[in-house]
């Protein structure tokens, strides 16, 4: 059932219409964790939207027409799955809520932590199935099945906690012992930016880390909502860059491109060359492209 509450949450950003929202509320078990066949992704069922009041949020969920009773989409057969990690208190379950649109509900708590809808990035519909599981409970099944069942996945840290930071490291090793032959993205996130005062890591830090273990990085607020739109459409980008056929992924770069001023186009070519003749510029420019989600 989506819940489309008629008071407006302070700082979210609209997302694009015709986005379908559904959440599950029961705890993940074995059977939620195992792939669909694709004659389970044709027809699914779907419902009318749940608007107490008539009212509409300015959110993700606001801008939901229906909603998906099982998981996936029957726009194209294609189901992600998203894993969330990180040690706990770091934000994991702020930013899957978020994305759920029912972080600020009267039952938020009893909203489960299995989070499913179809969201639209450049034009395109994808169906994207967020899993807050990591801390369900201390199996360790639970924990390695984790790191093998994921299309993506999001680690992330407290930019106010060193410590938290030091275990997302620790967490990318696993998952590159785990995954060894596969290239699956990985968006390391530093959460809690908004706590400036507060900050043990800095942006150098993460910035420097994501480089080190070759994925992607970017900060965000789930407090403020800050970057939390940009993270889930960015995860959507990375998947379909290594996923889609190079066709695919040359028209969108083509369409991407066409939006940029012609000085960002020859910095971007000139930082290429510099980068083939100069390691230390070559490192200096993943850097700076780490934040980029739009590319590989």
């Amino acid at each position: 059932m989506t819940l489309n509450r008629g008071d407006k949450r302070r700082g979210s950003t609209p997302f694009a219409a015709q986005q379908h929202l559904h959440r599950r509320s029961m705890p993940v078990d074995e059977r939620d964790l195992r792939p669909l066949p694709p004659d389970e992704l044709s027809g699914l069922v779907r419902c009318t939207s749940y608007s107490p009041g008539g009212a509409h949020r300015q959110s993700w969920a606001s801008d939901s027409s229906d909603s998906v009773i099982s998981s996936g989409s029957d726009s194209d057969g294609s189901l992600y799955k998203v894993i969330l990690l990180g040690e706990h208190g770091v934000g994991k379950t702020s930013l899957a809520r978020i994305f759920g649109g029912v972080e600020d509900c009267a039952d938020a708590e009893e909203a489960g932590n299995t989070y499913d809808r179809s969201i639209v990035v450049d034009g395109e519909e994808a169906s994207l199935v967020v899993f807050d599981i990591w801390e369900q409970d201390d199996s360790q099944w639970l924990q390695n099945h984790c790191m093998k069942m994921g299309d993506a996945y999001i680690i992330v840290y407290s930019v106010t906690d060193k410590v938290s930071f030091e275990k997302a490291s620790e967490l990318r090793i696993q998952l590159r012992r785990a995954r060894q032959t596969e290239d699956i993205p990985i968006i390391l996130v530093g959460n809690k930016s908004d706590l400036v005062r507060s900050r043990e890591v800095s942006v150098d830090e993460g910035r420097a880390c994501a480089v080190v273990f070759d994925c992607k990085f970017i900060e965000t607020s789930a407090a403020l909502h800050h970057n939390v739109k940009d993270l889930f459409e960015g995860i959507v980008r990375q998947i379909r860059l290594r996923k889609d056929s190079k066709e695919d992924n040359a028209r969108r770069m083509a369409n991407t491109k066409r939006r940029e001023s012609i000085s960002k186009k020859a910095k971007r070519f000139l930082g290429r060359i510099v980068a083939k003749n100069n390691k230390k510029m070559a490192f200096k420019a993943k850097s700076k492209s780490c934040h980029d989600l739009s590319v590989l």
